[in-house]
């Protein structure tokens, strides 16, 4: 659950707006966002953020520690700067040798949040983006995240964990599953007095889903639940009795 930070974020709002508007630097923008990060998210200036860390001769700009341990990382840039996602290319490599998830993309009033995985190589996604100028609640929302006292609970993690099972591969992989077809059959059966195909109810969901959704789900997939190795084994035999019983009822006549 992030933390409230509306009104200490509403008070920073016209210094970030300034600095936009007078397009100032890289190192300007560093020294409001740790005052930010001091002020608004609660985190210890002199103990826990750390300033350019060593990334074969470059340097990501902050750091932000909890108990000696580095949490997210943050990649500041001008305030004129439109951000890209390419821009967090040298904090993923400090992230992928040291394990961090979380880096933060931002020129003073637009924040974006990265969760990176490193299972094939290094991948990130995108798990917010806003812009302080705009609306106040959504960014005070998001931002909350970032809290001291969100991040040493595991807030994070739990927001992408939150997140990743309410995305359409999660949903998808629900929808699509036979359980749940089979639930929704049975409620056409009902109410429309009609028994409909397995695979024709599938290909209908599948249509209804918009085509950004279709190319996070990929192809349609019915999917299974496979019986447990020891009920297969027993489902066979009771079948072979189901056969053998007609035969010696025949006998006994």
């Amino acid at each position: 659950m992030p933390i409230d930070i509306k009104r200490p974020l509403k008070k920073f709002i016209p210094h970030l707006v300034s600095a936009r508007d007078q397009n100032l630097n890289e190192a300007d923008i560093v020294v409001r966002l740790i005052k930010v990060l001091e002020d608004v998210l609660g985190y210890d200036g002199l103990q826990e953020i750390t300033r350019e860390m060593n990334v074969k001769d470059k340097f990501v700009d902050l750091a932000v520690k909890i108990d000696g341990t580095v949490r997210f990382l943050i990649e500041a840039k001008s305030a004129g700067t439109e951000l890209r996602d390419r821009h967090i290319e040298q904090a993923e490599r400090y992230a992928a040798e040291n394990n961090i998830r979380w880096v933060l993309l931002t020129n003073g009033t637009v924040w974006n949040l990265y969760h990176l995985t490193f299972e094939e190589g290094i991948e990130y996604a995108r798990a917010f983006s806003v812009d302080i100028a705009m609306e106040l609640d959504k960014c005070a929302e998001c931002i909350g995240l970032l809290h001291r006292t969100n991040v040493r609970k595991g807030g994070l993690d739990e927001f992408w964990a939150h997140r990743v099972a309410l995305g359409p591969a999660s949903i998808g992989r629900a929808l699509f599953h036979e359980n749940t077809l089979r639930l929704m059959r049975r409620e056409i059966r009902r109410k429309e007095g009609l028994t409909v195909d397995e695979e024709d109810l599938a290909k209908a969901l599948h249509e209804m889903i918009s085509v950004e959704a279709r190319e996070v789900l990929g192809p349609m997939k019915i999917r299974r639940t496979r019986a447990p190795r020891q009920a297969r084994k027993t489902a066979k035999i009771v079948d072979a009795e189901a056969v053998e019983k007609p035969h010696e009822a025949t006998e006994d006549k």
